[in-house]
């Protein structure tokens, strides 16, 4: 089983050496998500919600360029610079997952990158073939 590089010109491009997603088999590993607008590369403006929206939407691109969607993901990772808005992100989490919810952890981190106060990745398996490049 090899690795496959997963790309979405709907998500931001990586900012480091790494690739949006890896498939391995029917396993997708979605890198890590923050609130930039692909279009520009940009933050994108406005309050939290906005931000987790955004991140949700990127996240959601890369599992369609994979052949999938947030409906398959098994382990959502999310990483809080502030703690004190866990139950916003649960909320926005309920609106946009369906039951059964992936498996989750939420934890504070002192930093994010480009000073963001919301990132997330993770892990999706798919049911047969598709995506990558």
């Amino acid at each position: 089983m090899g690795k496959v590089k997963v790309h979405s010109d709907r998500a931001p491009a990586a900012i480091g050496p790494y690739s949006q997603a890896i498939r391995a088999g029917n396993t997708v590993y979605l890198s890590g998500q923050i609130p930039l607008d692909p279009a520009t590369g940009e933050l994108v403006e406005g309050d939290f919600p906005a931000l987790v929206e955004r991140v949700f939407d990127n996240l959601a691109a890369v599992a369609e360029a994979a052949g999938g969607s947030l409906d398959d993901v098994v382990k959502l990772n999310i990483f809080l610079t502030d703690l004190g808005r866990f139950g916003v992100v649960n909320d926005m989490m309920a609106e946009r997952f369906s039951q059964p919810y992936p498996a989750r952890a939420t934890v504070q981190v002192a930093a994010l990158p480009k000073g963001v106060p919301v990132e997330m990745d993770a892990v999706m398996v798919l049911a047969g073939a598709g995506g990558g490049d």
